[in-house]
């Protein structure tokens, strides 16, 4: 079933405030929590610094009526830089490719593409990218490719 969820970038407390959300809302994280260390190396990717090995990747935690409140640190060495603006997405979890390209086009038609939609080592068909209005908007989608 299709699903939206809420992004949050941090510079490097994503886990301090995950915590705080954690006890606020109770619960536990969904998967637990994944760092940047897990990444496999790559061709595609410069080496991460060990520094951010232990940075969050990924974290999730359901709060009110289904919703899920995800985030990640957003490491410089990667190219992210961290600002008012894009760090919250609303992250979108369409059923199908299909769907996830129509909607992808859509919401990137006047905007700027950030990542253009391809799988992604986590299994998901990914991509990202700002609207013409400013928001920011993620895309994973779980259906495999036929």
């Amino acid at each position: 079933m299709a699903t939206v969820s809420t992004y949050l970038n941090f510079t490097r407390n994503t886990e301090e405030a995950f915590n705080f959300y954690k006890s606020v809302f109770g619960g536990e994280f969904s998967g637990g929590i994944s760092r940047f260390g897990d990444i496999p190396p790559s061709e595609d990717m410069p080496p991460l610094p060990e520094a951010d090995k232990n940075l969050v990747m990924h974290v999730a935690l359901p709060i009110l009526g289904g919703h899920m409140l995800m985030g990640t640190d957003a490491p410089e060495s990667m190219g992210f830089r961290v600002k008012p603006g894009n760090n919250v997405y609303v992250s979108l979890h369409p059923d199908t490719r299909e769907e996830t390209r129509r909607l992808f086009k859509a919401l990137s038609d006047g905007g700027t593409v950030e990542l253009e939609l391809r799988d992604m080592f986590w299994g998901d068909y990914y991509g990202s990218c700002k609207d013409k209005y400013g928001i920011h908007w993620m895309f994973n989608c779980a259906e495999k490719s036929k």
